[in-house]
């Protein structure tokens, strides 16, 4: 092939039969992410990411700025959505103009930048982005160059907001799950610390969760008791939805690790219950001796695994103030004996021994489903800046991209077979379909791939969301 034909730039590959296959990167805007439209669709619904905007405040002088705040964090939670961790992706995605349509841009193509050097390039890059996480505390107008605060506090009692929001009506009972997970890191990070149980450096961040929403993601050192801090943070939601719903049940849930005599006491005193995984020791396997050995002789006759109930009254010796009921499970499999216990202030009569242990604690299970989309699915543990404060603010983006994505898969998949799928099944699915986009005076097209496999689910998706007004911000 001459060089002069325009033909030159293309890639031969294997022919298909008698048909050559060539590639080029001449298709125009194309982008991967053309499924975002439904992000922004229950972003105008919601104003999920413009209420966790208003959490910054920006001393930034306003006529010297082209990226405002509300497109700077729109941008970096979209982004993450989508699946892009890494604030060094965005070096590339300033091109895309249907990111920059997501975000907001008037002009998608970024031809309206002043600077030469930034023409085509609608969005922030890195350098611009990095304000959000490593600006410090302290930080007013006459800082040098980072001059985006976050208001940590206002970040905390915002997702609090946005699960009332998403409830038009009080629910019958509220259950919190607590847990706390490891957020392994791998620099000099501060706040590093090696961690027994998990045997490695990592952070030990606090997650609550009621059923699918996200109430809170706090970062800590991972030198400190799995419940450290944990009262201050329930304390502060449960007064929050008790201020809007005050006759409204309220459960914790966690395991043994948030046994502690604080959370317990505490619950007691104000009228919360709570159901909460406790230690096996010597005086409680005393207890159930009678019911381990019966346990195992139904195993011997019948080699199935045989499971006993009971309810017991137990003090500890001298870290626990009162008495409370516990729940044993004496339980004999292949492996052998395993029996487990919970500490619970619900009634008996309401609450009988198996139901409460296999349907009220055993439901906590579904908690960690929803931290594992978290970790591993929109870059909770991408926790590699130098400081706390700003891995904290990176916890927080990642969490509010769950809550953006929970919020189409409650709002627009209802109905649908993605009705409770995953975050990584939402994004491979409905938001990774091949688009070309193209920007006119009057319209930006966006031309979805015609072979699409869920272009069903998307319309659903869409024609359910499309029939929604926008929620009214009570809070």
């Amino acid at each position: 092939m001459p060089l002069d034909d325009p033909r030159s730039s293309y890639l031969d590959f294997s022919p298909l039969g008698a048909r050559q296959v060539v590639a080029g990167f001449d298709g125009g805007d194309i982008s991967s992410d053309g499924g975002g439209l439904l992000l922004r669709k229950v972003e105008q619904l919601t104003s999920i990411i413009g209420q966790f905007a208003a959490c910054f405040v920006d001393h930034r002088a306003p006529k010297l700025i082209e990226h405002p705040l509300e497109h700077l964090v729109a941008q970096r939670v979209y982004a993450l959505a989508l699946g892009y961790e890494d604030l060094n992706d965005h070096d590339d995605l300033r091109h895309d103009p249907l990111l920059a349509t997501l975000v907001g841009k008037l002009d998608p193509t970024g031809q309206s930048r002043s600077r030469k050097r930034d023409k085509g390039k609608a969005l922030a890059g890195k350098s611009t982005l990095n304000r959000l996480e490593l600006t410090p505390v302290g930080a007013d107008s006459d800082a040098r160059y980072k001059k985006i605060a976050c208001r940590t506090h206002d970040v905390e009692d915002l997702f609090t907001d946005l699960f009332l929001q998403a409830h038009p009506t009080p629910p019958g009972r509220i259950v919190l799950d607590l847990d706390a997970t490891d957020d392994p890191i791998h620099g000099r990070q501060l706040g590093r610390f090696f961690h027994g149980y998990y045997k490695n450096y990592c952070y030990l961040p606090l997650y609550i969760f009621c059923g699918d929403h996200l109430l809170c993601a706090r970062l800590r050192p991972s030198d400190i008791d799995a419940s450290a801090g944990s009262l201050k943070q329930v304390k502060r939601i449960v007064e929050r939805l008790r201020r809007t719903w005050p006759g409204v049940p309220i459960v914790i849930r966690a395991d043994s690790g948030f046994c502690r005599e604080p959370i317990m006491s505490w619950c007691e005193a104000n009228d919360v219950d709570y159901v909460l995984g406790l230690a096996q020791n010597k005086r409680l396997l005393r207890l159930i001796a009678g019911d381990l050995a019966e346990a195992k002789q139904r195993f011997d006759a019948t080699k199935e695994p045989a499971r006993i109930f009971s309810d017991l009254s137990y003090k500890t010796l001298d870290t626990w103030s009162r008495q409370r009921r516990v729940v044993a499970k004496a339980e004999h499999l292949e492996k052998g004996p395993n029996p487990r216990f919970v500490v619970t202030s619900l009634d008996p009569k309401g609450h009988p021994a198996q139901p409460l242990y296999e349907v009220d604690y055993c439901g906590r299970g579904e908690m960690e489903n929803r931290i594992k989309e978290q970790q591993l699915h929109l870059f909770a543990d991408r926790t590699s800046a130098a400081t706390m404060r700003a891995n904290q603010i990176r916890l927080y983006l990642s969490s509010i991209a769950y809550v953006l994505l929970e919020s189409l898969r409650r709002l627009g998949l209802a109905g649908t077979e993605m009705a409770e799928a995953q975050c990584q099944t939402i994004r491979l699915k409905l938001l990774k379909i091949g688009a070309l986009v193209q920007v006119t005076v009057r319209r930006v097209w966006v031309r979805l791939a015609s072979s699409c496999p869920s272009a069903g689910v998307f319309r659903q998706a869409f024609a359910d969301l499309d029939r929604l007004r926008p929620l009214r911000l009570r809070c």
